[in-house]
């Protein structure tokens, strides 16, 4: 080890963090809005990604036939949820979020498609793949759970993982994919190489921060959400849509998962199952944030990429090991501070 390597180790790892950071503050924005711990985030990032790669080959992804069957199935839920008072305007709505939307993406992606397509066009089609499938997968499996326990709702989360990547088996397979960088400048800093794409991460990173603070603290839709957050029957009473809040949180999570996996894959090779592991590192740096702060959340993520990175360096064998085991005493400070809470007796 010199400084030389450690500043390299240091890269890395901050390059790894900023990933981290935004999975991160995406688990925690979804858990505070609807108390959902969202496991199939890693496969928003393996979706993102792994579209994004087939679409810069030429091809159209299965992500995008997903996104209209799943239009199809939440049309079915509201129609049903509605049976009892049938408005035409409700079915129109239903309609053209359910059928309309996911059928003009796919229209969409068919017709822009091709070896030629520019990677912003590819960009832009993938993060409207996914983004339809994050706003359908809430309606079909997490709203009409919305009033049940956390772990329920954990149980749910899980099973949509465990569909989401047998899903993405079928639409990628088995072999990874990796995709074009979006630039190709580079900058040099004594003996540490910025490449386009680390730049990338370093400015998406810190826009979504940027954004996500003065979304929540400057938007009557931000205090909206927040408000759900604090207390959700007291949001109801004074007029704030619940049911929106949730769709919201679940399109911003797909949509920062999304961007995750397009900044990654064009780095190293991503495989249809990638995006959990992934994501489980972005939920160790929510979880050191409570689920609730998202600047410690995304400090948090910093300190596991670097951790991360040095691993690798002194024991690589270990180092999924060491950076799950940060975990373990921020439980267990968690839990000393916690109150106590005394057993029910029988």
């Amino acid at each position: 080890m010199n400084t030389t390597i450690m500043l390299f180790l240091l890269q890395d790892g901050i390059t790894n963090g900023a990933i981290y950071a935004l999975l991160g503050l995406a688990l925690v924005l979804v858990f505070a809005v609807t108390r959902v711990i969202l496991i199939p985030q890693g496969e928003f990032v393996t979706f993102g990604a792994l579209s994004y790669a087939m679409l810069a080959t030429g091809q159209v992804p299965g992500t995008a036939k997903l996104a209209v069957a799943m239009g199809v199935v939440a049309f079915g839920l509201d129609l049903f949820d509605a049976r009892r008072s049938l408005r035409l305007k409700g079915i129109l709505r239903a309609v053209a979020v359910n059928i309309i939307l996911p059928v003009a993406i796919l229209a969409l992606t068919y017709g822009l498609a091709g070896p030629t397509t520019s990677v912003a066009v590819n960009i832009v089609l993938s993060l409207l793949i996914v983004a339809a499938i994050g706003l359908f997968l809430y309606r079909i499996a997490f709203q009409p759970l919305a009033h049940t326990s956390v772990l329920v709702l954990l149980i749910a989360s899980v099973g949509c993982h465990l569909a989401l990547q047998g899903l993405g088996l079928v639409f990628f397979g088995a072999e990874g994919l990796r995709g074009p960088a979006l630039s190709n400048t580079a900058l040099t800093i004594g003996p540490l190489r910025f490449t386009g794409q680390s730049l990338a991460v370093y400015g998406l990173t810190i826009a979504f921060i940027v954004a996500l603070w003065l979304f929540f603290g400057f938007t009557l839709t931000g205090k909206a959400l927040r408000a759900t957050a604090v207390n959700r029957l007291g949001a109801r009473l004074v007029g704030i849509r619940t049911t929106l809040s949730g769709q919201i949180a679940f399109l911003l999570a797909s949509l920062i998962g999304a961007i995750s996996g397009i900044l990654i894959v064009p780095i190293t090779t991503l495989y249809y199952d990638t995006g959990f592991l992934i994501g489980l590192k972005g939920f160790i740096a929510a979880i050191i944030g409570g689920l609730v702060s998202y600047p410690l959340t995304a400090v948090a993520a910093l300190l596991v990429g670097s951790v991360e990175a040095f691993s690798s360096f002194y024991a690589s064998n270990f180092k999924e090991v060491i950076v799950f085991t940060l975990i373990l005493p921020v439980l267990v400070l968690r839990s000393l501070a916690a109150p106590e809470v005394e057993e029910e007796k029988d």
